[in-house]
């Protein structure tokens, strides 16, 4: 099928990749659909300063840390009985040094490795079925409501060592189910939003001990504007909360309780690349969540 610039930028809405760490994740289009067996290639740079870790989950406070994200990732559409599914598999790498005072100790690191690998697949449930490139573009002239579901895997491949606090990777396996939405509003507007949970694994290897933690609950809303001329934005919020972390037989500790807010901007060159910007800032930071971050990203799509 010979795409249009106008049908690959809103091929272009479906993808939700992001280096952003677990849990703090502004990821707007992650439920718009598009043609059977699109396939998109990205690679992102993501800069972060302020209290900021890899794994976002780590109830380590006061942190100060300036990281350096690139991230590789790979998406492709398919039908799963006649509904509108995609497998998306993100590769991030990160650099950057960490601080922070730990049980009156100053502790300070640098870390330049792989952080660990995602995998999500993703469904629409209720509106967008399986369709070719004339159901897709008959979409995009007429949005309708989409509810979608997805599985979001953390997989531990990144680079640990259990004797330091601050690591590229987290040493464990985590899942997020998550629940989708996108509503029409008007013409070239639209609200987008999407609820889910954390799972975690145990860290049998923290600092010599086991350190578990309970679920945290994740949430996401995005107002997406599109411009006619194929470029569009959106104003994004999350929030998140929990997380209480155990390590060996010591007392629970603090929750996560934190909420970001950001801005996202995507433009196609042509028909086969893209480029997009997001920027976001904490709202609320209970616990490591009191950065500003920045992000660029280029798009292929064939």
């Amino acid at each position: 099928m010979r795409r249009s610039l106008t049908d690959v930028f809103f091929v272009l809405l479906i993808l939700a990749a992001t280096a952003t760490p677990q849990a703090q994740e502004l990821a707007p289009r992650a439920y718009w659909p598009a043609p059977t067996g699109t396939n998109v290639a990205v690679m992102s740079y993501q800069h972060s300063q302020g209290d900021v870790l890899v794994d976002a989950s780590t109830p380590i406070e006061g942190a100060e840390a300036t990281l350096d994200f690139l991230s590789l990732t790979y998406l492709r559409t398919f039908g799963v009985f006649d509904r509108t599914a995609s497998l998306q598999v993100n590769y991030p790498f990160v650099q950057g040094d960490a601080e922070a005072m730990v049980n009156g100790e100053f502790r300070e690191r640098s870390i330049s490795a792989s952080a660990d690998a995602r995998a999500r697949f993703a469904i629409n449930l209720i509106g967008a079925p399986s369709m070719d490139g004339k159901a897709f573009r008959a979409l995009v002239a007429n949005p309708e409501p989409i509810v979608g579901a997805s599985v979001l895997v953390s997989i531990p491949t990144g680079d640990y060592d259990g004797d330091k606090l601050f690591n590229a990777g987290s040493n464990r396996w985590a899942v997020k189910p998550a629940v989708g939405f996108i509503l029409p509003i008007s013409h070239g507007w639209l609200f987008e939003g999407e609820v889910g949970t954390w799972f975690y694994e145990d860290n049998d290897d923290y600092q010599g001990k086991t350190r578990s933690q309970k679920p945290v609950l994740s949430s996401e809303f995005h107002l997406v504007h599109v411009v006619k001329n194929g470029t569009w934005f959106s104003l994004d919020a999350n929030w998140y909360q929990g997380g209480a972390a155990t390590v060996g037989d010591g007392a629970e500790q603090a929750e996560l309780r934190n909420s970001r807010a950001g801005i996202t901007l995507l433009h196609p060159l042509n028909r086969h690349h893209a480029i997009r910007f997001a920027a976001s800032t904490a709202i609320e930071s209970k616990i490591a969540g009191d950065f500003d971050s920045v992000s660029l990203s280029y798009m292929y799509i064939w």
